[in-house]
């Protein structure tokens, strides 16, 4: 699916967000867009850019590693960044 300019971004998945990301670079890198679209373009990017941070982060605390044991043996589960 395809997300048009206007998408309310907090509304996208990472997903969605990157693609529009990628597209925006490829027009700027064109250069056949005007100073104006350019700058506009830039600072949707950026806050594109910032909400795929941000969803990285929240993904990234919601990964559970395996806790071992004192046998080495995986003894449990334990929310990432505890333990």
């Amino acid at each position: 699916m395809t997300e048009t300019p206007g998408t309310a971004i907090s509304s996208l998945s990472f997903e969605a967000a990157m693609g529009e990301l990628e597209t925006i670079v490829r027009r700027l890198e064109s250069g056949d867009v005007s100073l104006e679209e350019s700058v506009a373009l830039y600072e949707r990017g950026h806050a594109l850019r910032t909400h795929c941070e941000a969803r990285l982060a929240a993904a990234q605390a919601r990964i559970e590693q395996v806790s071992l044991g004192a046998d080495g043996q995986p003894a449990g589960t334990t929310p990432f960044g505890e333990g």
